[in-house]
């Protein structure tokens, strides 16, 4: 399985959180992270995002069909990351958009083993593959790509 984590790109500051919409820059940070995704997509990828208005405009950046995933909300932890993905026995690919510090801290877990307080730039992507070898299961950081680099 393919886990690609996106955070939202940049959005205005206020209230309600939920309804925060991108910035002009967040709108261009999703736009060129679109594109590399449009050249580098994996297959069979699902695209699940958080209720909150800026995770669905970055998403449009890129795709129009994706799915609304309420355990990706500002407010939900890895735990519900995690339910809500398969990872790491899924098949095909899922791209999520989401936000810190939840994105943050599933990246942590992933690649040693337990949650930290890690951070993921707004706009960039961080793609993980799982894979078994030798009857091991492993974790594999294909790539982190921040919008800026783009």
């Amino acid at each position: 399985m393919d886990l690609l984590l996106w955070r939202h790109a940049e959005a205005v500051d206020g209230t309600p959180d939920l309804t925060r919409e991108l910035t002009e820059r967040g709108q261009k940070q999703a736009r060129k992270m679109a594109q590399w995704l449009t050249q580098n997509r994996p297959k069979h990828l699902r695209t699940l995002v958080s209720p909150a208005l800026r995770t669905r405009q970055t998403a449009s950046a890129f795709t129009e069909d994706f799915e609304i995933v309420p355990a990706l909300a500002p407010d939900k932890g890895v735990a519900d990351i995690l339910a809500a993905t398969g990872w790491p026995e899924g098949r095909g690919a899922a791209l999520l958009v989401g936000h810190q510090p939840a994105l943050g801290q599933l990246a942590a877990l992933l690649l040693s083993g337990s949650e930290a307080n890690w951070t993921i730039k707004k706009g960039a992507l961080w793609w993980f593959s799982n894979r078994v070898r030798d009857g091991e299961t492993q974790t594999v950081l294909r790539t982190v790509i921040p919008p800026d680099l783009l």
